[in-house]
């Protein structure tokens, strides 16, 4: 399973789904999939998006965790 930790990263800097919407451009819903990890997929440019706006790399955005 691969688990994302948008959660995380808004968390520390206090940030809502709109903030991270608006400041990166990207649709509402998109953000709000990654935040619930509620998505199937995700285009580059959106991670490239995401990881600019925190000044993160895709491991800290993603994780790969073994299913058990």
């Amino acid at each position: 399973m691969i688990q994302c930790h948008l959660s995380t990263l808004m968390g520390t800097r206090k940030m809502k789904i709109i903030d991270v919407a608006r400041e990166t451009g990207l649709n509402r819903s998109t953000v709000r999939a990654l935040y619930y990890e509620d998505w199937v997929r995700v285009e580059r440019d959106s991670i490239e998006k995401i990881c600019r706006l925190f000044n993160c790399q895709v491991q800290d955005l993603f994780e790969w965790v073994p299913d058990d």
